[in-house]
Order: C-alpha cells, then structure tokens, then sequence
C-alpha cells in the first residue's frame, strides 16, 4: 500500500483523480483535515483493512499512524516541507517486514532553493536506523538555534558553523557563571603522535566523529572529572578493547584538560622544541626548568618557554605524551592533579597527530 501526500486540500480530489487515470486499477482514498471525525475515522480503517491501495493525503498522517502494510511514501512538492516533517513522514512507512521507499519529488521546472536542497539531501544521507538525532541537528542548523540567553529568537548558525556556535555559547555561559577567566584563549596542542580512532576499530565515519566530539566535550575545562574515563568505557563497552592509538588519543585529551588548567594558549612540539606560551614562571620554577630541562629558554618579554625534545629514535627515548605531561607538572604544579592518567596507558609515537 502506499501513501500519497499532497498538503493542498483545495487540489487533493484533482490530485487523486489524475492517480487515477494513470494507475486505473489502483484503489484509491482521500484523507485530510476537514473530513468530518467518522468520515476520516473510516477512511482510515479502510485503509487498514487494504480496501484501498493508494491514500492520498494531506500530512495528517504525519503521526499517529502504524499501517505495517504501507511500504510506499510519495510526498509531492516535498522542497516546501521542512526538514523534521520530512522525517515524521517518512516514518509512516516501514514498519513492517517489508522493505521500505520513499520518494521525495519537487518541480522540476522550478529552480530548488539552496535550503530545499539541504534539507532533500540531508533526508537522503540519513536513512539508516537510530539517524534521526543527526536530521535533528542538521534542522537546527539550517534553521537557527535562536538567541539562547536573550528575549531575540534569532540566531547566525550559518556563519559559523553549529559546533562553533555551541561552543561559543558555552564559552558565554561559562563567563557568565564564573567558571572560565574571560581572558582564556583557544588552546593550540600539537604533538607528533599516533592519536586516532582507526577505521578498523570503528568503521562508521558517523560513529567515528561522535566518538571524537564526545572526546574533546570531555576534555574541555569545564567538563567534570572522570569524563574521559567515561567516554573510554563506553567505547570499550560498544566496541571492544581499544587499540593502542585510541589510548593514545584519550592520552592527549587528558593533557588538554591538564594544559587549560594552566592556562596555556599553546603546547606545540615544532622540530626539536616544545614551546609553551603564555608562560608567567616565578624564580624558583625557573631554576627548576634550567634544572630539570637542559638548555631549555625561558623568553620573559614573550612570555614562551622553550624545551628540547628527546631524541624519540632512541631504544631509550621516553613516551613523548608522558614526556610532556612531565614537563607541565614541573612548571605549573597547580594543575598537576587535572587530566591525570591511569597507569598503564601507552601510546604509539610513530606517527603525527594535529590535535
């Protein structure tokens, strides 16, 4: 059985009527809002019970309705539909054993806004089970999440991109509350190691980029303690024991928590050197780095420290993520607790990562 819905009441009869003469031995209902409650009640009964094959309707179905013999959707002019209807329609159909289609048609005489052909192309790229969070937040991107902390129901999604956007917004809040100092920057942490979700691990490009943001909210400074952990266990949870640079990556989350803890706007490893900035080291640190760190620089004006690198092609060399956590606890001991890693949790340093 198949669904037709044409959301004009006042051209649905004609509608249906050329249906008609195209697919003569098709049954065909009409269903929309200004049936009378019986009319429409048994209009749908009808339907159920398969006395007829097409129903043509206006988007009443939209909820509400679990036909499992319907397997058909064809929405017509569907470029006027928004995004989320598109997809409460499309759930009219499949909820049987039988495989599902629907389709989306639009005028093709008729030029397709540039917002009519994101949301079609959204609707087509998401069409497995458990997608509708990722149509939901494509709808909130397209549309705009609004003024979040004002009276303006207005937004500028689209400028920014809507990650960028919640971002902001939570830096914002965070400002506001008490818990960022407003003169934090972003943190730039780049160090050559092996830190990924690899694609043998987890397949799913989908899965693999939720992986990867869960992994960056948890190591943001405003995140609790433990979130890391957390986002490790659910990974080992759904998909087994993580590989080596999985480990390495949750590694290097955990030395961002402990690098904004010390309010630093760069951790860059850049040829033989670690550079940090912006660096303020009282006297008595900077004994300890001329101390620990042999010919390592300390810039005043700049406010950059610079360190050298072990030689990592040593059978001695140590773990370089290790190395640098060592580094941080020695020159800012009061985020020596932050990020701290469980023992046993060895890295890969072959390769490069731009964290």
């Amino acid at each position: 059985q198949i669904f037709f819905v044409h959301n004009r009441v006042a051209s649905i009869n004609r509608v249906a009527a050329q249906l008609a003469e195209l697919v003569p031995e098709a049954r065909i209902g009409i269903a929309h809002g200004q049936l009378s409650e019986n009319q429409l009640e048994q209009v749908i009964v009808d339907f159920w019970e398969r006395k007829f094959d097409v129903l043509v309707s206006t988007t009443i179905i939209e909820t509400g309705l679990d036909i499992a013999n319907a397997n058909t959707l064809i929405v017509d002019r569907a470029d006027k539909y928004g995004l989320s209807q598109l997809h409460q329609l499309r759930g009219r159909v499949g909820r049987g054993r039988e495989r599902a289609y629907a389709y989306l048609l639009y005028d093709e005489e008729k030029p397709l806004s540039e917002l009519a052909h994101d949301r079609l192309a959204a609707l087509a790229a998401n069409n497995e089970l458990g997608s509708g969070i990722q149509i939901a937040l494509k709808d909130l991107e397209i549309r705009g999440a609004g003024n979040l902390l004002g009276g303006e129901q207005s937004g500028h999604i689209a400028g920014v991109g809507f990650d960028l956007y919640l971002r902001m917004i939570g830096e914002a809040v965070s400002v506001f509350r008490g818990d960022v100092a407003e003169g934090q920057t972003e943190l730039r942490l780049e160090i050559p190691v092996d830190a990924r979700i690899p694609e043998d691990y987890l397949d799913s490009e989908r899965l693999r980029l939720e992986a990867y943001q869960k992994l960056s909210i948890a190591s943001s400074p405003t995140a609790p303690d433990g979130q890391i952990d957390l986002v490790l266990d659910e990974l080992t949870d759904r998909y087994g024991e993580p590989p080596l640079p999985v480990l390495t990556l949750s590694r290097v989350s955990r030395l961002r928590r402990r690098a904004h803890a010390a309010s630093l706007g760069e951790v860059v490893v850049i040829g033989p050197n670690l550079r940090l900035t912006p660096v303020d080291l009282p006297d008595s640190v900077q004994v300890r780095l001329a101390r620990m760190y042999p010919g390592a620089k300390y810039a005043p004006a700049a406010r950059v420290v610079t360190i050298p690198v072990p030689d990592m092609t040593s059978p001695s060399a140590p773990d370089l993520v290790e190395w640098v956590d060592g580094v941080l606890t020695a020159l800012f001991p009061s985020a020596a607790g932050v990020g701290a890693s469980p023992s046993g949790a060895n890295g890969n340093e072959n390769a490069t990562n731009n964290d």
